[in-house]
């Protein structure tokens, strides 16, 4: 997949510029107040994603990886700064139609749970077909069939309930959901978590078919980085409410700026090889960050100016390195002048 040549940066399909989310919600412990706090769910966070990319969002839980993707979709506004599609504001996108529904498709987490029991497989699809009106009423038995067939299932399928079928199966239904309003996007929630190793990787050959067959823009969220690695070009790593670092897959992961880049790397089990100790301390709450850089309390380069400010995310290594990490000591070569803050993911 070819990147922007250098001097030439096209408008972004989705960009997150400043964007805060903070949730008010009761401070732990005081049960007979009712004064709430604001919890900060996104900080800062600054995204581009653009147009035939493969973007992977990576973060333990609680990181703000499903948050990041409500706004980004929007479904959630931000409480401060700006979510765009396209170089338009999203809610302005969303509310003109429903031709943004159709181009951005949703691939959710809990699969069997987005589909409807009472309704067949062959309805479960030809439903966002007709509602689109994709294509006549006539074809929509040589639609939904062809549409099985795309994601690997037998037509037979079809005439059976979700709870008839396999997990692996499920999540097959619901990317064939998703792939008949011809979208242009697919965005992927944990879409292949809990399953076994087998499955996962039959439907992460899939995807990364269909993304290429297709043309899609894929945007992927994980907590697992070897499902980034295998499955998409580009990956933004995420730490309590903020994006520390952003890059090509390989690159970030074979050479890690941010420690706690490197320590998700670290801990990422591997064949033959023992398991490394994780990290030291604990998450902090959001509800009581550290000064400084959040990732200060369990940094093993942490120095005393890392608790004073907490570290923007800077571009490093040239324009031709695409890179990014929010680090005052960074593991690889130093961020570039503040002015370089766009991310290109």
């Amino acid at each position: 997949m070819t990147r922007p040549a250098e001097g030439h940066d096209p408008q972004p399909l989705f960009e997150l510029i400043e964007v805060e989310k903070v949730y008010m919600v009761r401070r732990p412990g005081s049960v007979f107040s009712t004064a709430k706090v604001g919890l900060p769910a996104l900080d800062g966070v600054r995204l581009k994603i653009r147009k035939g990319a493969s973007v992977a969002i990576v973060g333990e839980s609680g990181s703000g990886k499903s948050t990041l993707l409500r706004v980004l979709l929007g479904l959630t506004r931000p409480t401060e700064g700006r979510a765009l599609y396209q170089g338009r504001p999203i809610d302005e996108v969303r509310a003109e139609g429903r031709e943004f529904a159709r181009q951005v498709a949703m691939v959710y987490q809990d699969a069997r749970g987005s589909l409807n029991p009472r309704m067949t497989i062959g309805a479960l699809i030809a439903e966002p077909l007709r509602h689109f009106a994709i294509c006549p009423e006539t074809d929509l038995p040589a639609r939904v069939k062809a549409l099985l067939a795309r994601v690997g299932l037998p037509a037979e399928v079809a005439d059976r309930y979700p709870s008839a079928l396999s997990g692996g199966q499920v999540r097959r239904v619901a990317i064939a959901r998703a792939l008949a309003s011809e979208p242009t996007v697919l965005v992927a929630d944990e879409a292949v978590s809990g399953l076994d190793v087998s499955t996962q990787a039959q439907l992460l050959n899939l995807l990364r078919r269909l993304q290429r067959e297709m043309a899609l823009t894929l945007v992927f969220i994980t907590h697992d980085l070897g499902v980034a690695s295998y499955l998409c070009e580009d990956i933004a790593i995420m730490y309590l409410g903020r994006i520390v670092e952003t890059g090509p897959t390989n690159a970030v992961l074979n050479a890690p700026a941010h420690p706690y880049a490197r320590a998700l790397r670290r801990a990422a089990p591997e064949f033959f090889a023992p398991i490394t100790e994780p990290l030291p301390g604990e998450i902090p709450s959001p509800l009581d960050l550290p000064p400084g850089c959040r990732f200060s309390g369990r940094c093993d380069r942490v120095q005393p100016d890392c608790h004073l400010s907490d570290p923007a995310l800077l571009r490093f290594g040239g324009p031709a390195a695409n890179r990014a990490a929010a680090c005052f000591y960074p593991l690889t070569e130093s961020p570039t002048a503040p002015q370089k803050r766009d991310i290109h993911a």
